[in-house]
């Protein structure tokens, strides 16, 4: 065991050695209860009758200083003679150890190991397993505690409960270390923790060397110090507290934030509270808060009782009571020559469950519960190899003992094979690696004004637990750091991104560091800290803070709004102006006006200007299969036939005076016959392209989802748009060769030539149709509709206006212009 550091100055072959075997000893006072727990062990075991019937169980504790060649020294000397050390060499057949019990760092117990397993003697180690363990050495070699890739899957899944994902590391300066940064880090990392900085403890081996540990020391804390992370990592062996409780008094003499009170540490197993001496009134406020893993223990009865019975003065073989007792208690003992030091006399009446938490820990820790389970499997193994068949072959030989000392190899099989449960009641057993098959506790650090620490068991990991519940965490049994005022701490590298902002890696920082950005439009982020944003579905759109989706809704221009009623209304109107003209026209059929520009035509006109008006309403209401039908071909249908007989009217009116010339062989072509030839031919072309285009893409009702952002359009699909723009064109390719000839026919002399009228009327048509296919491109949604129902009645009406205001205007207010002897006056 290691009780005392032992600081000796370095030999540098400079100068002749120092006569002192040392230089100078501390005491870490709170690594005594793990003497305690051997020797209550032991006790328990002698006089339990159950346990090693007439054998009494002994023991010898070495002190092995934190020292590698110390280590080996008390290997040796375990092996030699008692009280008279050679090495390799044994004079007599007693006080032979059958088992080791070893720790409590992983150096003590690679050292250890080295020289033992030569010698074949079981070890129990209660310290980290060292790394450079060979296959030989591990058959006499058992742990104390669970595998430690276990431990660190713990801190694992506690980093990730928490969400810290921006931590800082500080391990020891050895292969332990190694193999944690080595493997464990990267492991880490794939989960989604990254690290801030990773340093190493310095190592303490002489005391002439303490200034240069000290420096680097500083190095080593200054950057944890300035770090941002709120969650540090410590992986250390048992001594490195003695390395943090240094760093609050160099901190106010050095250039070093002291941010260690803000910080939560995660301690690993190895660790546990030591000081030294002088550190005995170190202020402890930076531990308020810590976590720590620990090996899972229970309260051992009677523990505490035996402790408190314990008297230096009446204990004559426990070589280290004193010498604790004189440091926890800060007095003196008489020396053997009855001298006594200045200061209080040591009466052995002093109790240790009256010293702080930071001296003398009164419940059972991690690491004396492990060397208490180690004597009783030791015990156990004894206890198996006496009732066993080797008993009886040892009788014969001359004594179970004798037998014993001489084939102590065959006690590792038994230890690592037993299976018994302690007076805690917790079964213990090992497994085929040698590693006990156990649980880690998840302790939290109270420390109070007293230098008391109150560690407060919180949670557990255990992987002999169903799987789910392996890792159990009580946050509301936590006490966090003052300075977050019991509020869950926070450990990023920036502040989550929000709903609505996703995240993106920031050049040259680790990978948990990034910017925030707004989701793009159409995206949504509905978590903290997404890394891409989501698309919402297609029936859905983004909120203005793009953190979730709201359904569209489904949009399509009907009789139910004012934009609806408004265009149902002109249309209505305007057919019935067109009904109405169309019967003052009928009334007056046998006028002059009326008979003077093809009656006929302007009948059919007005009947295909009417039924324009009342097409209209069909885009006006929810889009069906009829509907979709009907919409385009009937529009373009009912244009042609009306634009074909304004062209119609003009030619005609062309013809008629090209007809009066002398010679001239178009009196033929003039009748009945040519207007119906136009129209006719116009709407039959017209329909075929109709035919053609239902036939091959037929309109269909359909939900366009990507149109608008916020509705789904109810529309009809054109199912072919080139077909939709060719009946447009043969519509525009008609009003074109309406306007060139009534444009040429403008000035024919005759009182009632409509050609001029009819110019402007095909002029206000083309305008309306121009404008349309920019304006029906631009526009979106139900409006799209609306731009065609309002071209539709703007150049309805246009040429309802344009071509027939001029004859009501005669013939409904002028009726006296409306005769036969007019017509001869102008035409005279």
């Amino acid at each position: 065991m290691s009780q005392i550091y032992i600081f000796f100055n370095s030999i540098d072959f400079k100068k002749c050695p120092a006569r002192d075997l040392f230089d100078d000893i501390v005491i870490m006072t709170q690594l005594y209860q793990h003497i305690l727990a051997l020797v209550f062990a032991v006790k328990e075991i002698n006089v339990n009758p159950q346990i090693l019937p007439n054998l009494t169980l002994g023991f010898h504790i070495y002190n092995s200083q934190f020292s590698p060649s110390w280590t080996y020294r008390v290997s040796l000397e375990l092996l030699s003679t008692y009280g008279r050390y050679i090495p390799n060499y044994k004079c007599d057949l007693q006080n032979n150890p059958v088992a080791v019990i070893g720790g409590s760092n992983s150096e003590v117990c690679l050292h250890m190991a080295t020289i033992l397993s030569i010698y074949k003697i079981p070890q129990l180690i209660y310290g980290s397993a060292p790394v450079g363990k060979m296959k030989t050495e591990a058959a006499f070699y058992h742990q104390m505690f669970p595998n430690i890739d276990h431990q660190y899957e713990g801190i694992l899944k506690l980093l990730l409960h928490f969400r810290w994902t921006w931590t800082g590391v500080l391990t020891v300066n050895d292969e332990n270390g190694d193999r944690f940064i080595q493997s464990m880090v990267p492991k880490f990392i794939l989960r989604g923790i990254c690290f801030d900085f990773i340093e190493r403890f310095p190592t303490i081996t002489y005391s002439s060397g303490f200034t240069d540990v000290v420096t680097d020391g500083l190095k080593t804390f200054n950057i944890a110090m300035r770090s941002t992370v709120n969650v540090w990592l410590i992986h250390g062996e048992i001594d490195a507290m003695t390395l943090l409780l240094a760093v609050p008094g160099i901190s106010e003499y050095e250039d070093i934030p002291m941010k260690a009170k803000g910080k939560v540490w995660i301690m690993t197993v190895q660790m546990d509270f030591t000081s030294l001496p002088f550190q005995r009134d170190q202020n402890i406020d930076f531990l308020h808060g810590a976590l720590s893993f620990t090996i899972h223990s229970e309260e051992v009865l009677g523990f505490q009782d035996f402790f408190q019975t314990r008297n230096p003065i009446l204990e004559k073989e426990d070589g280290f009571m004193k010498v604790y007792w004189e440091e926890a208690f800060k007095c003196y003992f008489p020396d053997s020559e009855g001298n006594v030091q200045d200061g209080n006399i040591c009466t052995g009446d002093e109790k240790l469950e009256t010293l702080p938490g930071s001296i003398f820990q009164t419940s059972m820790t991690g690491h004396s519960y492990s060397i208490y389970n180690a004597v009783y499997a030791v015990a156990h193994a004894l206890h198996a190899a006496h009732s066993s068949q080797f008993k009886h072959r040892a009788i014969v030989d001359g004594g179970w003992l004798t037998f014993w000392n001489q084939q102590v190899w065959k006690l590792s099989h038994l230890v690592r094979s037993s299976i018994f449960n302690n007076s805690a009641g917790e079964e213990i057993y090992f497994n085929q690696n040698g590693e006990l098959e156990s649980a880690f506790d998840i302790m939290n650090w109270v420390t109070f004004a007293n230098q008391s620490v109150l560690r407060v068991r919180v949670g557990r990991i255990d992987p002999q637990a169903p799987l789910g519940k392996q890792f159990t965490i009580h946050e509301d049994a936590i006490v966090w750091p003052s300075r977050f005022n019991q509020a869950l701490p926070l450990s990023l590298c920036n502040d989550n991104c929000h709903l609505g902002y996703s995240r993106t890696k920031k050049e040259g920082e680790p990978f948990c560091c990034y910017d925030c950005l707004p989701c793009p439009e159409g995206k949504i982020s509905n978590q903290k800290d997404m890394d891409d944003c989501l698309q919402c579905p297609e029936d859905q759109y983004p909120n203005h803070a793009q953190d979730s989706c709201i359904p569209k809704v489904i949009s399509f221009l009907s009789y139910e709004e004012t934009l609806g009623v408004t265009l149902a209304t002109l249309a209505l109107s305007f057919s019935f102006i067109t009904a109405l003209v169309l019967g003052i026209f009928v009334k007056h059929r046998d006028t002059p006006i009326v008979k003077a520009n093809n009656r006929n035509l302007t009948y059919t006109l007005l009947i295909f200007l009417l039924l324009s008006f009342l097409c209209a309403l069909l885009f006006i209401c929810q889009p069906k299969t009829l509907t979709c039908l009907l919409r385009q071909t009937a529009f373009g249908i009912i244009f042609t036939v009306a634009v074909s007989c304004v062209l119609a009217k003009t030619t005609i009116v062309v013809l008629a005076f090209v007809a009066t010339m002398p010679g001239s062989r178009m009196r033929k072509w003039l009748g009945k016959r040519l207007a119906a030839s136009i129209v006719l031919g116009s709407c039959l072309i017209q329909t075929t392209i109709c035919t053609v285009w239902l036939s091959t893409s037929t309109p269909f009702p359909d939900f366009n989802m990507h149109l608008v952002v916020k509705e789904i359009i109810l529309e009809c699909n054109e199912g072919s748009v080139a077909m939709f723009y060719c009946v447009l064109g043969f519509m525009g390719l008609l009003a074109a060769l309406s306007f060139c000839v009534a444009f040429l026919a403008r000035k024919l002399p005759d009182s009632f030539n409509e050609a001029k009228f009819i110019t402007f009327s095909m002029l206000v048509f083309c305008s309306v149709w121009l404008t349309f296919v920019p304006t029906y491109l631009s526009t979106r949604g139900k409006y799209m509709v609306a731009v065609e129902i309002f071209s539709i009645l703007a150049s309805s009406a246009g040429l309802l206006i344009c071509i027939f205001s001029p004859k009501l205007y005669i013939i409904v207010l002028r009726p006296e212009l409306n005769n036969k002897e007019q017509l001869r006056r102008t035409k005279q």
